[in-house]
């Protein structure tokens, strides 16, 4: 799997366009991004544990062996605008915030369970808020022909930020299955280049096949 079908798909398991996508894609850096912000070992670890909770350890890597607090601070640092920054910055005190909510706990002394049915809810909730972009887009439109009609074409409509926790699973997704680990932990690997097999045997369960590409 390449990494643009990649991002479809993490689109659809989300609801809404890769965050950032193009950048990740491209291998550059947002020219709106904001300056750098520099996270701590502590939000590292936060971040890890986060992702962990959405890819755990089973038969094959989590998330946290891939390292995946690291890929997010790089990526948010990079290929976020500075809006989409502030709103996951933000959403690192407010997953925290509703842990303590629901379960009277801060995430990171919460029970993997308290973690898990945490990130349930969360998830059901950046859905429900993905849902609501179209009308968003249509009342900026309107907002904006309303403004020109008045004399101010100076009017820039507002733009879209996704939920954090969208924003949070995007990036454990596609950091997970761009890993080393992720890649040959979770998938069957055949080392590129190598020789091609076209009639390999396959059997019922077995790992689909993954290359370093």
């Amino acid at each position: 799997m390449d990494r643009r079908e990649l991002l479809k798909l993490i689109a659809l398991a989300t609801g809404t366009a890769f965050v950032g996508g193009e950048f990740f894609l491209s291998g550059c850096t947002n020219p709106e991004a904001g300056p750098s912000v520099e996270f701590s070992q502590d939000d590292v670890a936060y971040l890890d544990e986060v992702g962990e909770t959405i890819l755990p350890k089973t038969n094959s890597p989590g998330a946290k062996e891939a390292k995946i607090g690291a890929f997010m601070t790089i990526m948010v640092n990079d290929c976020y605008s500075a809006a989409d920054q502030k709103a996951f910055h933000a959403g690192l005190q407010q997953l925290n915030d509703e842990c303590k909510k629901m379960h009277d706990v801060t995430f990171m002394k919460a029970t993997p369970e308290q973690r898990k049915s945490l990130l349930i809810k969360l998830d059901g909730d950046a859905k429900e808020y993905a849902k609501k972009k179209p009308d968003f887009d249509a009342q900026q439109v309107k907002k904006q022909k309303e403004e020109h009609e008045k004399g101010n074409t100076g009017f820039e409509k507002e733009r879209w930020t996704a939920h954090y926790f969208s924003m949070m699973k995007q990036l454990t997704i596609s950091g997970y299955y761009t890993s080393k680990e992720g890649r040959m932990g979770s998938m069957r690997y055949t080392p590129v280049p190598g020789k091609y097999d076209g009639d390999l045997n396959y059997k019922k369960g077995d790992k689909a096949f993954a290359g370093l590409d």
